[in-house]
């Protein structure tokens, strides 16, 4: 070894153990021992090391002070700080310690109240999550990672074996590549445990939720890796806000198949979000986060045949979202093209050992999905944050434009295709009767064109559908195409300074049109 590296061993003589989840502790405890560690404790920790046989002395020995306020109160002193943060080449440290007689620990083990685990249980009242805020804990922890270069700090059990594995390579000490690792994830923590308090004082708040504060953080903890990003020469992986119990699609579970893909997440979420804006029982086929169909039913298998119907062509290989649990019959259908990812709330036994013997075909079940208040999107050098589009159009709001009002069967099938339109990319253009997609023109660069490819896919007869425009026709000539194609009446925002013109084109037509005063641009 060489000289450099010895200098940056530095030999574990005296410890500090007080963990609230005491996984592992004692066999590190026992292993401490064998190298003559003096062990000092607290509380819950202390008796269960003495119980396990470890001697241990006692935070309040070493203090001076007895733990008071309940526990409040016990590791907040000179004597455990100064022993932490202490720089030991430094002479003036040196003579400090020695007038206050305060000895270095080399060693900090410690993890934190279980805060998160607190707050995430039924009916916790404040006072009791705020008692779950640990104060020493942290304060230790950063003591002790500021200091790396001389002290080593653990805050995951996890990490046990490797302090141990380098204690016994190098005669009772640590290097400093692992103590400066080690300092990095014990600051993540803190800062992770920080944010999940000040998450809960904000959704707890009783004045308000600011959505868009001065600064924002957004806590991530990694659920697993992917196999590959966008493309197999990019690396991925799925994170999750809550890495206990994660929700939405990030908590869904993988019931057969392969391991989702990042592209599977990607599109999965895509159709889910949209099976979700409907009261009646929906499926949803999507490919490349776009809908190739779309149906409404009483049954999942009826919804499913309409919504394949559109283009079961762009099906093949699709995502399939039901915003119901799955039946046997509808299970059938689905298992009779090939598919990637099929997602629900729940399956039939029997529908569940139907799609499980396609070995290809990924199924998730996802749980209760809560409603974010507002969605990111990552830019170089930042985020652009907005609230979710959770709008929802109904009848009452539509302001009939044209001579002629649309029938209910005719506002049935736009309301259905306004929803579609919006999970659609834009420039938007859906086609659809009866509870069913017909078309769908998606992300073209021109209204016309979207109008035009939306009807030229269609495989379902477009004369007497209905049409929706996510955004307002800037001109006439999209009326005009869609009229070409035998429709009956559109949705569409309106707000276009030719609006008089496109109205005009509509009667001209016999069309009936709505505006929504709203739109919904997808990006």
């Amino acid at each position: 070894m060489t000289e450099t590296n010895n200098a940056q061993l530095i030999p574990i003589r005296r410890a500090l153990i007080s963990v609230s989840n005491k996984e592992g502790v004692t066999e590190l405890a026992r292993t401490l021992k064998t190298f003559g560690v003096e062990i000092i404790s607290t509380g819950g920790t202390a008796t269960a090391l003495r119980e396990a046989g470890v001697e241990v002395r006692d935070v309040s020995e070493v203090t001076g002070f007895p733990e008071m306020m309940d526990g409040r109160v016990k590791t907040l002193h000179p004597k455990i700080h100064g022993g932490l943060l202490a720089l030991r080449d430094n002479p003036i440290h040196v003579s400090a310690m020695a007038d206050h007689d305060i000895a270095p620990i080399d060693l900090v083990v410690v993890n934190l109240y279980p805060f998160e685990e607190t707050v995430r249980k039924s009916n916790v009242s404040k006072e009791e999550a705020i008692e779950q805020i640990d104060i020493g804990g942290p304060s230790m922890i950063r003591s002790a990672a500021k200091n790396f270069r001389s002290v080593t700090v653990v805050v995951n059990p996890d990490n046990y074996k490797a302090v141990a594995q380098e204690m016994a390579e190098n005669n009772g000490a640590t290097t400093l590549s692992l103590r400066e690792k080690l300092a990095a994830q014990a600051f993540a923590k803190t800062a992770a445990y920080d944010l999940a308090i000040a998450a809960y004082f904000k959704e707890s708040s009783s004045t308000g939720v600011d959505e868009f504060p001065k600064t924002k953080s957004l806590l991530l903890h990694k659920l697993n890796d992917l196999r590959y990003g966008e493309n197999p020469h990019q690396q991925a992986a799925l994170y999750g806000f809550d890495q206990q119990q994660p929700t939405g699609l990030a908590g869904a579970t993988v019931l057969s198949g392969k391991e989702m893909s990042f592209n599977n997440y990607v599109d999965a979420e895509a159709a889910w979000q949209l099976v979700n804006d409907f009261e009646t029982t929906a499926a949803a086929i999507i490919k490349h986060t776009n809908p190739a169909g779309v149906g409404l039913g009483q049954t999942p298998s009826e919804a499913y045949k309409k919504a394949l119907a559109t283009d079961p062509v762009s099906a093949f290989g699709g995502i399939v979202a039901f915003n119901c649990a799955v039946d046997l019959a509808g299970a059938e259908e689905v298992s009779k093209i090939f598919t990637e990812v099929v997602i629900a709330p729940d399956y039939e036994p029997a529908a569940l050992e139907k799609l499980k013997a396609k070995k290809n075909l990924r199924v998730l079940r996802i749980g209760p999905t809560p409603e974010s208040a507002v969605e990111c999107r990552q830019l170089n050098g930042g985020m652009l944050v907005q609230t979710k589009d959770t709008h929802r159009l109904t009848k009452d709001q539509l302001k009939v434009v044209t001579k002629r009002p649309p029938s209910d069967d005719e506002i049935e099938a736009l309301l259905f295709a306004w929803i579609v339109c919006k999970h659609t990319k834009s420039n938007a253009i859906v086609y659809s009767r009866n509870g069913q997609t017909v078309g769908v023109g998606a992300g073209q660069m021109s209204r016309i064109d979207s109008v035009k490819i939306g009807a030229m896919r269609a495989q379902l007869p477009v004369a007497g559908s209905v049409l929706a425009s996510d955004a307002f026709f800037p001109f006439r000539d999209g009326i005009d195409e869609a009229a070409k194609q035998g429709i009956t009446a559109i949705i569409q925002p309106g707000g276009s300074v030719r609006d008089d013109e496109v109205i005009a084109a509509a009667d001209e037509h016999g069309l009936a049109m709505v505006f929504t005063q709203i739109r919904h641009f997808k990006h």
